[in-house]
């Protein structure tokens, strides 16, 4: 009788600390979660401030003049319009990729797929 004592107290202090284990373990999962959020917040809220600071550096300076160049925001970062060409500039930082609808802009204007509309009112 007493081993069989003994050994529903030892079950139920090891159901107790897989208990603890696994709720530390969720515990773990909601902070690792909430880090990631606010690391990738953090890389676009730099990314964005950024974006107003490259038209003054040599590397934009070799694709555009700053004085032509007009910011949008979205859904591309902004156009330069220079005596020669109009040009999209995205500028990106980090590891960051070109969303979908960048991605079919950029198709769009590389297969010449641009168009100039006039409206009067």
């Amino acid at each position: 009788m007493n081993l069989i004592y003994i050994l529903l107290i030892v079950i139920i202090v090891l159901i107790i600390i897989l208990f603890l284990l696994v709720n530390q373990i969720i515990n773990l999962a909601k902070q690792n979660k909430k880090l990631r959020f606010d690391f990738q917040s953090i890389s676009v809220k730099h990314g964005k401030s950024f974006e107003h600071f490259v038209p003054f550096t040599p590397e934009f300076r070799k694709i555009a003049d700053k004085n032509n160049y007009t910011f949008i925001g979205m859904p591309v970062d902004g156009i330069a319009f220079e005596e020669d060409a109009v040009k999209f500039i995205e500028i990106k930082t980090g590891s960051s990729q070109l969303s979908q609808k960048q991605k079919k802009i950029k198709e769009l204007i590389q297969n010449k797929q641009v168009e100039w509309h006039e409206l009067r009112f």
